[in-house]
């Protein structure tokens, strides 16, 4: 069967996904837990295999008996992987049709539906959800280039579920700094109007008014900040991850407004 997809530029760094590793190994390590045989996949992991290698090193913390498969469409980066295969960690020739024999409890997608169209969105998003093992996530986001600024989003089996937004708060000037970071489904919707635009507003403000507590550093001003926010929007988590540089929401609050990309 051929691959389903295209090749994207392929571009990757060492380390460039841990914020995001590291919420997956909080966020779904039960989950990972409670399989029989954990299996996830790096979709996209791009010329160099250095995501799937610490993907693998991230999610046995939480479940040393998980196993990755790094998959990508180009297969000379395949090539290229396969001396890095150890002992759970393997790489293939694929695309978003995952071609694994059974279905992963976990599809990262990272920085894959960035190179695409906004309308294809929705399709890539269903064709992968239905791949997930029950009780499976796909998280499919965007990061720049070191890592510093992430955002993605968390979906099930059932479709999408929580907006996480991810940065390294010494180098943030104010939230809507990570619009430039929304993943294909948001990016083109942060004008007025759409829900996201909103959120990003209102957290402008939040950290606005909470500049009294830069003098007790970024961490304390953007709990403060989150805290203000949680009032007005959905958020699922708490201070254990908001000092860690993050928030999330949910998906239903920031659902574009106007259908297109998402269910």
């Amino acid at each position: 069967m051929r691959p389903i997809g295209t090749a994207t530029r392929g571009t990757t760094n060492p380390n460039r996904l841990r914020r995001m590793d590291r919420w997956i190994a909080a966020a779904h390590g039960p989950a990972l837990r409670r399989a029989d045989a954990p299996v996830a996949v790096d979709l996209g992991y791009g010329a160099a295999p250095w995501t799937a290698v610490e993907l693998l090193q991230r999610l046995r913390t939480a479940e040393p008996r998980t196993e990755v498969v790094g998959i990508e469409i180009d297969p000379e980066r395949v090539a290229a992987a396969k001396p890095y295969e150890r002992d759970g960690l393997t790489f293939m020739h694929g695309g978003f049709e995952i071609p694994l024999p059974r279905r992963p409890d976990l599809i990262r997608a990272a920085n894959v539906l960035r190179q695409y169209d906004e309308g294809e969105v929705a399709e890539v998003w269903r064709r992968l959800c239905a791949r997930l093992a029950p009780g499976g996530l796909l998280v499919e986001g965007t990061c720049d280039e070191i890592g510093r600024r992430h955002v993605w989003v968390a979906l099930g089996p059932e479709g999408p579920r929580t907006v996480t937004f991810a940065t390294r708060l010494g180098s943030l000037d104010r939230p809507s700094d990570l619009a430039e970071r929304l993943p294909k489904a948001l990016i083109h919707r942060n004008v007025p109007g759409e829900p996201v635009h909103a959120f990003l507003r209102d957290f402008d403000r939040a950290w606005a008014a909470a500049a009294p507590y830069a003098a007790l550093g970024a961490r304390q001003r953007w709990i403060t900040a989150v805290r203000t926010l949680s009032a007005d929007w959905p958020l699922t988590d708490g201070v254990r991850r908001w000092r860690q540089g993050e928030v999330t929401v949910r998906w239903d609050a920031l659902r574009p407004a106007r259908p297109s990309d998402a269910r």
